[in-house]
């Protein structure tokens, strides 16, 4: 495990992230929210890909840039099929990664992995383009907040699914772990190297938790401001719980 790992994973899983979540989002955010989100993607696989080669990944930047070159000017028709061909590459990169990190592990261990990361990407891409939706209303006043609603909706229902697939993996953890076969994952989150685990837990399901719930009330009495805001803090929470799990992943082969 190294750095670089972490990081590759991290920006690898928001960058495509973002991706998959655009499809969401309303066209009245308007072309310019498009292209930024795309230009953002593009920025993030990038250096992601400067940590590590991975192919398919490669051509998801590859589609990806071609989108963001041309989002709002020409090609509308085939439009779709590049995003598509980005979201169905990104998608099986991060398969593919999950795969390989757990290659040597049980088979129900290889499965929780790729639903971790799965589940981690489509996270951190609703708190991103939940948070720089919530601040476009400062571009476009008039557009409807129900759009913000939608994708706080998405966001709070891919923090559902996180929080169960990290129940499941650590409850596979523990009720696998067989003596002889080095420390349990009980062991490590009673230990001093647990404080790693239990901040995870704290930032990055407890934290976005209560915050989206604030944000999605925020949103329904109208007040684009305050919920952007607090989608601002929401994000920071949610990049640190993942940045964690991608730590916690690596060092203990509990995809958490």
């Amino acid at each position: 495990m190294s750095l670089s790992n972490v990081l590759f994973l991290f920006l690898a899983h928001l960058g495509v992230g973002i991706v998959c979540t655009l499809l969401l989002v309303s066209r009245d955010a308007g072309v310019k929210f498009f292209r930024f989100n795309a230009g953002l993607a593009v920025i993030l696989i990038a250096v992601a890909l400067a940590f590590q080669f991975d192919a398919a990944l490669l051509v998801a930047e590859a589609a990806l840039v071609i989108y963001w070159a041309t989002v709002g000017r020409m090609l509308a028709k085939v439009r779709p099929a590049i995003v598509g061909l980005a979201i169905g590459a990104g998608v099986a990169s991060i398969v593919l990664q999950a795969l390989r990190v757990s290659a040597t592990w049980t088979a129900a261990a290889q499965v929780l992995t790729v639903a971790s990361f799965l589940s981690s990407a489509l996270f951190l891409g609703g708190a991103c383009t939940a948070m720089i939706l919530g601040h476009w209303y400062l571009v476009i006043p008039s557009m409807q907040v129900s759009h913000l609603q939608s994708i706080v909706k998405v966001h709070i229902a891919s923090m559902v699914v996180r929080v169960v697939v990290v129940a499941a993996a650590i409850f596979v953890a523990l009720v696998t772990w067989q003596p002889g076969s080095g420390p349990s994952f009980r062991y490590y989150v009673t230990s001093v190297a647990g404080i790693f685990f239990w901040q995870r837990v704290l930032f990055g399901l407890a934290g976005p938790a209560l915050l989206s719930y604030l944000t999605w009330e925020t949103a329904k009495i109208r007040s684009t401001q305050s919920a952007t805001g607090i989608l601002y803090v929401d994000f920071f929470t949610v990049v640190v719980g993942e940045v964690l799990a991608k730590y916690i992943v690596l060092a203990t082969r509990v995809a958490v």
